[in-house]
């Protein structure tokens, strides 16, 4: 009974404690800490924001702790007794562990992939109150219109990486905790919908990506990963700015042995301002702006060292005033998701995940009735409502076989149903303006409900095979099908009762299947020098929106197409990693992608195929459809650098040539046209660049400085459009810009003083010079101003 009693004790929990610090004495939040056993077991949790760290375990035996940190060194020592300290060293760029590229975790030096990473550092220093000014720090990315989250249009928001498609549907596939981020209805990104203050790295593979993951990862993938529960942390976030920002980020956690849990909000309201470029404002012009309530619970539960469950649920609300009276779009949208991890007898592991989205839009758009002129009258044109749902999951098997092959084999699927419920108005003949002089009156004269049914499948296999030290080959495969059904476009004449000329009730369904490979080799020419390659090939279906919906910006009206078939890309780079001394990384990489059949907004002209049926009640020049063109070939260099100084000081580069141009303007029997080829995509800069600078040291002041550079880009597909001269010497540009959106360069800077471990004030200025940048012609528009913020972050943690 005795020795009963003692061997009881002996397993019993027991409880290892400690802080991990960085160099300079430092707190390190979010870092994993483990303890190990000799057998090569486990028990695992996260720093707290002072960098402490509690671990009640029943492990026997136990020798190591194993400690990982976003920008650190892995560190690992004896567990010891007492309170333990572990001091952290700066990890080369080499040893970042990243998960994106692969679907398996990979030191970055071992990928053989295009890659950049934003880690913590890197987004806590930036000014930047939405994610997607934080990822203008990477050249490759850019939205469709090249403004801020902040006052852009939700469908203006989809995301390229090196101009591949650049339009609002996403070419890249953006992942939240690995479950997927974009629309569903439409691929654009709510990038207002990202928890920023708990997001620990942001990986982004920009190279081709549908061998792993399908659809929409044709341009590459961004994965956004965010914060795991730690133990009674609490942290808050309040800052004010100008233009009457107000901003309230805040997470919850804690952590009850197997059990973690959390909550993170976060809350903007800003007074927004305008966009229209002072020359070219009327009376009709107002501020643009946005208010969002960001709302998300987590639950981990690992009830062995063997099992991981995570769940997820979250609320967003989103609304917009568009810079027009009356103007307006707002969202509210639903997720839940969840998933399990398991590490079977053999050592192999799997893991399943199954996610749900419920999503409802609003959005008007309103006709300038003197767009040349004062810019005084409006009315409204078009009021739609989309209800999209969404479901999807997927499974993934990973096994090591020896010490050589990593083989991983996985499905997925995925179903949307959404539908644009539109009423669309005409101006009243003779009719006046309201005692306001700005509104029209219009009559309701066409519902039109658009709209149908998406799923997809796909299943791939991947393997990681290393036949000797200094080389890495990575072979994969991926094979989809999806499925259009539903498919209708039900228009109804208001003032008649009767179906309108372009009434379908039911559009044919429509099949296609797709093979994806992929090739790829990394060779360690030394322990300084490694070179790799890769063939990519990817595919786009066209999205919902695409197929059924259409849209107005300014005088311009887009009309959808239910004919349009998937996007191919053919694609290839090379790429050197150097680290010519210690601390200082420089990367310099080769592309070049071929898409055929992309999907881009063609100008419709009065000669080309059914203009008459397609642009009815709209003029030649106002009228665009979403087409298949033929070809466009999207080739550069791209590079970066790195460099950090001991722990204190980080500086960094990186520089993209992007030369992407028409090949193929299509068949002119079947709508193509012939005077695209050779002209370069819209919204594709030819250079951009950017810069950031930073010292921190916690004792002090943490500083940062960033430069984004971009080059000139043309608004349309014709490179017609142009703003005019008198508003580009208003601004300070050559006046001899005769088409595009002529280039700038944006500065930002934030400063922080941390006060003990709990307390942190900071100050940010984005676009520092107030430099005045077009985003848009007809009318011409600006982006973001002078943005000034600056708050407090508070920190508590218990043990």
């Amino acid at each position: 009974m005795f020795l009963a009693l003692l061997l009881a004790l002996s397993m019993a929990a027991s409880t290892v404690t400690g802080v991990v610090k960085d160099g300079n004495g430092g707190a390190v939040a979010g870092a994993t800490v483990a303890v190990r056993t000799q057998t090569g077991a486990e028990e695992q949790t996260v720093t707290g924001p002072d960098g402490r760290f509690s671990i009640e375990t029943a492990l026997s035996g136990i020798t190591t702790l194993v400690v990982k940190a976003d920008g650190f060194a892995e560190k690992q020592q004896p567990v010891g007794t007492g309170d333990i300290e572990v001091v952290l060293a700066p990890a080369r760029v080499s040893e970042t562990v990243i998960v994106s590229a692969s679907r398996t975790e990979q030191r970055l030096g071992n990928v053989p992939a295009s890659v950049s990473v934003l880690t913590t550092e890197a987004i806590r220093t930036s000014p930047a109150v939405v994610a997607d000014d934080v990822l203008r720090q990477v050249p490759s990315f850019s939205l469709f219109r090249r403004t801020s989250s902040l006052v852009a249009q939700p469908t203006t928001q989809g995301v390229s990486l090196r101009g591949i498609g650049p339009s609002g549907q996403s070419r890249t596939l953006v992942l939240l905790d690995g479950v997927p981020f974009n629309d569903p209805f439409g691929g654009w990104v709510y990038w207002t919908r990202v928890p920023l203050m708990s997001v620990d790295q942001i990986e982004i593979t920009e190279g081709s990506a549908s061998s792993l993951y399908g659809n929409y990862a044709m341009g590459g993938v961004i994965s956004i990963l965010t914060s795991r529960p730690t133990r009674r942390t609490i942290e808050a976030k309040p800052q004010f700015g100008n233009y009457g920002s107000r901003k309230l980020d805040f997470f919850a956690s804690d952590r009850w042995n197997t059990l973690g849990a959390s909550l993170e909000g976060s809350l903007f309201d800003t007074d927004g301002f305008t966009i229209v470029a002072p020359r070219e404002r009327g009376p009709i012009d107002n501020e643009a702006n946005v208010v969002y309530r960001n709302f998300t619970g987590k639950v981990e539960y690992d009830p062995t060292d063997r099992v991981h469950a995570r769940f997820r649920a979250g609320t967003f609300s989103e609304n917009r005033l568009n810079g027009k009276v009356g103007e307006l779009n707002d969202t509210t949208w639903t997720t839940a998701s969840g998933s399990v991890r398991a590490l079977l007898p053999d050592n192999s592991t799997l893991q399943g995940s199954l996610f749900l989205d419920n999503e409802d839009s609003h959005f008007n758009f309103l006709a300038v009735s003197n767009a040349a002129a004062a810019r005084d009258l409006v009315r409204l044109a078009t009021d739609q409502r989309v209800p999209v749902d969404g479901i999807g999951g997927a499974v993934q098997w990973q096994k090591v076989f020896g010490a050589k092959n990593v083989f991983t084999a996985g499905t997925d699927l995925r179903r949307v149903e959404g539908e644009s419920q539109e009423d669309a108005y005409v101006a009243i003949a003779g009719a006046a303006a309201g005692a306001d002089k700005v509104t029209l009156p219009a009559n309701l004269s066409v519902r039109r409900l658009s709209g149908g049914a998406q799923k997809s499948a796909g299943f791939f296999v991947s393997d990681i095979y290393t036949p000797i030290d200094k080389l890495v080959l990575t072979l994969s495969a991926r094979v989809d099908r999806w499925q259009n059904y539903n498919g209708h476009n039900r228009e109804t004449t208001v003032a008649t009762g009767r179906p309108a000329a372009n009434n379908k009730d039911s559009i044919p369904d429509r099949t296609d299947s797709v093979v994806s490979p992929h090739v790829a080799a990394l060779y360690h020419v030394t322990n300084r020098v490694t070179a790799w390659a890769a063939f990519n090939s990817g595919f786009r279906a066209p999205t919902l929106t695409e197929l059924y919906r259409q849209f107005s910006v300014g005088a311009v009206t887009t009309r959808p197409n239910d004919q349009l078939v998937p996007e191919r890309l053919l694609g290839g780079e090379f790429g050197i990693n150097v680290e010519p001394i210690s601390n200082l990384t420089t990367r310099f990489t080769v592309f070049d992608n071929r898409v055929k059949d992309p999907v881009s907004n063609v100008t419709m002209t009065a000669s080309q195929p059914n203009f008459a049926t397609v642009c009815a009640g709209l003029a030649a020049g106002n009228c665009v459809q979403k087409r298949n063109l033929g070809r466009t070939r999207i080739h550069g260099v791209q590079t970066d650098a790195e460099y950090r100084l001991g722990t204190w000081l980080r500086l960094g580069g990186a520089y993209i040539f992007n030369a992407a141009t028409v090949t193929d303007g299509g068949d002119p029997a079947l709508g193509g046209n012939l005077a695209l080829v050779g002209l370069s995509l819209a919204q594709v800069p030819r250079h951009r660049g950017s810069f950031q600078a930073s010292y921190t040291n916690p004792k002090y002041v943490n500083l940062s400085l960033g430069v984004q550079i971009s080059g000139l880009q043309f608004n349309d597909d014709l490179h017609l459009q142009a703003i005019p001269a008198a508003t580009l010497t208003e601004a300070g540009y050559d006046t001899s810009i005769t088409a595009g959106l002529p280039g700038y360069t944006s500065v930002d800077m934030t400063a922080s003083r941390d006060f003990g471990p709990n307390l942190q004030l900071f100050f940010g200025v984005q676009n520092l010079a107030d430099t005045v940048y077009f985003v848009q012609t007809n009318p011409s528009t600006i982006g973001t101003p002078r943005l000034v913020n600056g708050g407090v972050r508070v920190r508590w943690a218990g043990r």
